[in-house]
């Protein structure tokens, strides 16, 4: 993915100084795969946290500032990263928003934060990998999650780690739109496995708006190649929740789902890569089936 001379965005907030203590009673590939298995991308924190807690992950101690915190520049590296591609989804959406008079696109916020972090929607950990709180327009990243995921996962590459921020982003774009909270709203109604099927929905639109910033970001800076659309795809087969239920227990569980499949994270990227559309994108007009 070519960057270079890029702008980076300034709606960063870099709390790395800032870090919750805490102890790890899983392995670091442990801990993310129950953070993923619950909430990978955007949801409900709290279920979270007590999924790692259960499964022996987490504790938290008290939050403490070091000034001495020195970061590799690998680190500094992914930091950069992040904020480019913060910026690069502000031209894409704040332009698409503008041509498609969708009215005024607000930027979020992105958090780069160590260990764990406070939020509008409670206490946010590591082990959930990147998320979205709508109460605070905030995207919550610890970089470290990167490495996790090429570590236990075998997802790797820029585009990779671009698509699970543009997925974040995603989820502000819905917001922004109102989609997310009148989603929220219904799901507050339903029984668990009814609410867990909008919340797939959600997810999947998500996606699809990952890939339509991808559509954009490759033909306004001509910054793609095939070979990072492939590590989008493959990143998102492997993030699917029949194949993480299966690399947790050896088994998937339909009704749990939260995310979707691989199968259908990868054909919405895809779709939203191809048509660069939002209209193309309303996955809760569609069945289950049709998903």
């Amino acid at each position: 993915m070519k960057l270079d001379g890029r702008r980076e965005s300034s709606n960063v907030e870099d709390r790395r100084r800032l870090s919750g203590g805490g102890k790890a009673g899983l392995g670091l590939g442990g801990i993310v795969i129950v953070g993923l298995l619950t909430l990978l991308m955007g949801g409900n924190i709290g279920d979270v946290f007590r999924n790692v807690q259960n499964a022996g992950g987490l504790t938290m101690t008290e939050m403490t500032t070091s000034s001495a915190t020195e970061f590799t520049a690998e680190e500094e590296a992914l930091a950069k990263f992040s904020r480019q591609i913060l910026a690069s989804t502000e031209d894409v959406w704040t332009a698409y928003f503008k041509k498609h008079n969708l009215g005024t696109y607000r930027n979020p916020t992105l958090v780069l934060y160590t260990n764990a972090t406070s939020t509008a929607c409670g206490t946010g950990q590591a082990a959930m990998g990147p998320f979205y709180c709508s109460g605070d327009e905030k995207l919550y990243i610890d970089l470290s999650f990167f490495s996790s995921m090429k570590k236990s996962l075998g997802a790797d590459g820029d585009f990779a780690y671009a698509y699970v921020i543009a997925h974040e982003v995603g989820h502000h774009v819905q917001n922004v739109l109102g989609t997310l909270g009148k989603a929220h709203q219904q799901m507050a109604r339903m029984s668990k496995a009814d609410a867990n099927r909008i919340s797939v929905r959600i997810e999947l639109q998500a996606d699809f708006y990952a890939g339509v910033w991808g559509y954009y970001e490759g033909s306004m800076f001509g910054s793609l190649d095939d070979g990072d659309i492939k590590e989008a795809v493959n990143c998102a087969s492997v993030i699917g929740d029949d194949y993480l239920q299966k690399k947790s227990q050896g088994y998937a569980v339909e009704e749990s789902f939260t995310h979707g499949t691989a199968a259908q994270r990868m054909r919405w990227l895809k779709k939203g890569l191809t048509t660069g559309d939002i209209s193309k994108g309303n996955t809760f007009a569609l069945s289950d089936k049709e998903l």
